[in-house]
């Protein structure tokens, strides 16, 4: 991956960290930064997965899969922080 791909990913990751938390229904109890963090390795790792399952933007569009991808591993770990988040918030407040 070059210099430009890693760019690109982290911006991007911002966007699907923002998607992942709008397809998950209910309310997180996530700080934001969380959320960017989250977006920007599911963007890491949806590309990843993209690659692995054979998926190249051939087509040169605009690559709907591989957002697709990214924004469903953004959603599984927004779902997966806010609950391990959330049990840890809670535990402190009961102190």
């Amino acid at each position: 991956m070059t210099v430009t791909g890693i760019i690109s990913a982290i911006v991007v990751g911002l966007v699907i960290g923002a998607l992942g938390r709008l397809v998950v229904p209910g309310r997180q109890h996530i700080p934001i930064w969380l959320t960017i963090v989250i977006g920007i390795v599911a963007s890491f790792v949806g590309s990843y997965l993209a690659g692995l399952f054979g998926y190249h933007n051939a087509g040169g569009g605009f690559p709907w899969l591989l957002l697709v991808i990214q924004v469903v591993v953004a959603a599984i770990g927004v779902s997966l922080a806010s609950g391990a988040y959330g049990r840890r918030r809670r535990g402190m407040l009961r102190r």
